[in-house]
C-alpha cells in the first residue's frame, strides 16, 4: 500500500463544532412573510431544545486520482462515472470525499404536536446545523491542506451524477454510521435525512452544480443556471 493510500484510508471525524445559531437565522430561513408572536414563541421553542442536545458533525477522507477517462473518474479503487465530475478534476490528483450531517441527537427530538410549523421549523434548524457542519469542514480542509478555495460536487445533484453514485462514495468514506452516525438506505439516501455528502476538490474558479441545473424551483439554489456553462460541460439540454 502506498503512502498515498494509507493516507487516504484515514476517516478523519470533526464534532467539535459550534453551531451559534439564531432566533433570526431560523427565521431567514423559513422565509415567513409575517412573524406573529406565536411564531416567534414557537421558533424560541424550537431552537433551544434542538440547541440543547445538537451535535453537528463531518468527516472525510484524503483520496487520489487513480485514473479517468472523459466521462469518469477512478478515486482509489472506486470508480464514479460523470463528465462534469471528470473535467471538474482534470489535473487534480487530491481530492476530498465527505459527509456532513445535522447529527442524530437532534434528529431523534421529537416534539409535542405535530402541527406543519413545528416540523418546518425543526427542519429548518436542522439544516443550518448541517449547513454549519459544511462550512467548518470546508474552513478545516482550507486550513489544513493550504487551500485558497474548494469546490464541490454531490451524487444526486445532476442528471450527470445520479444518487446511486452515493454507494462508492460511501465504500470510501467507510463506516461512517459508526463514526458519525450517518447510514446510507437501499434507496441511496442518507439517514439523518439533513445530511449531505460529496467530493470536495481544490479549484481556482469556484464551481456550483446549480450552475448546470435547469429546475426552475429550487428553495437549495445556490447560483443561477448559465447555459454558456453547460455547454462546454457538454450537459446543456
Amino acid at each position: 500500500m502506498t503512502q498515498a493510500t494509507e493516507e487516504a484510508r484515514k476517516a478523519i471525524v470533526i464534532d467539535n463544532i459550534e453551531a451559534n445559531i439564531t432566533r433570526d437565522d431560523v427565521l431567514k430561513a423559513m422565509k415567513v412573510r409575517r412573524t406573529p408572536d406565536s411564531l416567534l414563541s414557537l421558533v424560541d421553542a424550537v431552537l433551544q431544545r434542538c440547541m440543547e442536545v445538537a451535535r453537528p458533525k463531518a468527516m472525510f477522507t484524503v483520496c487520489y486520482v487513480s485514473s479517468r477517462t472523459e466521462s469518469s473518474v477512478t478515486l482509489e479503487e472506486e470508480t464514479f462515472h460523470s463528465k462534469v465530475l471528470a473535467q471538474n478534476l482534470e489535473g487534480i490528483e487530491r481530492v476530498f470525499p465527505f459527509v456532513a450531517t445535522c447529527g442524530v441527537e437532534v434528529d431523534h427530538v421529537q416534539f409535542d404536536g405535530t402541527d406543519m410549523m413545528t416540523t418546518y421549523c425543526a427542519d429548518t434548524v436542522r439544516l443550518l446545523l448541517v449547513q454549519a457542519a459544511r462550512r467548518h469542514m470546508d474552513k478545516h480542509l482550507k486550513s489544513v491542506y493550504s487551500l485558497p478555495q474548494l469546490s464541490r460536487m454531490a451524487p444526486g445533484s445532476l442528471q450527470d451524477w445520479p444518487l446511486p453514485e452515493q454507494a462508492p462514495l460511501f465504500r470510501l468514506l467507510g463506516d461512517t454510521e459508526s463514526l458519525i452516525g450517518v447510514r446510507l438506505t437501499d434507496r441511496h439516501l442518507m439517514i439523518p435525512i439533513k445530511s449531505v455528502s460529496g467530493i470536495c476538490f481544490p479549484t481556482e474558479v469556484r464551481f456550483e452544480s446549480c450552475q448546470l441545473c435547469q429546475r426552475p424551483v429550487c428553495i437549495g439554489r445556490r447560483a443561477p443556471y448559465d447555459p454558456e456553462l453547460a455547454s462546454r460541460y457538454g450537459v446543456a439540454g
